[in-house]
């Protein structure tokens, strides 16, 4: 009988309080990985969380990327830079320019402030693009967020 009310109070317990079972909350941050394993020092690195623009309104989820070692985007073929790309399957994506940094070999940086869904279950990635054509390339840098809340 002991064992089936301290069973019945975990369960109520976890029902209750979903949130605490399911716990990861903002800011989150997420290592984006190449998807080609021979870029060996490329990496970058996603910082989601929540911001508030001017004039106020509600509350907007920012993510930002930072993407180091890529190799020219003209590498790959008919591309000349990188863009932030991020999507929730079959619902919604972003995208958003990445900017080079004035060194030799430039890091990429850039960011979106305007989301508004959910971060759960939402593909993070450094693709090519061509600004001419506008054309979106494959992904060099991909990673996946579970859940960012």
């Amino acid at each position: 009988m002991t064992r089936f009310i301290l069973v019945l109070s975990l369960l109520a317990a976890t029902v209750a309080y979903p949130t605490q079972v399911n716990a990861s909350t903002m800011p989150c941050s997420l290592i984006i990985e190449p998807v080609d394993q021979s870029l060996r020092n490329a990496k970058g690195v996603a910082l989601i969380y929540k911001v508030q623009l001017n004039p106020p309104s509600a509350a907007r989820t920012n993510i930002s990327i930072l993407a180091v070692h890529l190799p020219e985007p003209s590498s790959y073929g008919n591309y000349d830079t990188y863009e932030g790309f991020a999507s929730k399957p079959g619902e919604i994506s972003w995208r958003f320019k990445l900017y080079p940094t004035p060194e030799d070999s430039p890091s990429w940086v850039g960011r979106i402030d305007s989301i508004t869904a959910e971060m759960r279950k939402v593909n993070v990635q450094v693709r090519l693009s061509n600004t001419r054509t506008e054309k979106l390339g494959p992904s060099v840098l991909t990673n996946n967020v579970q859940s960012c809340d």
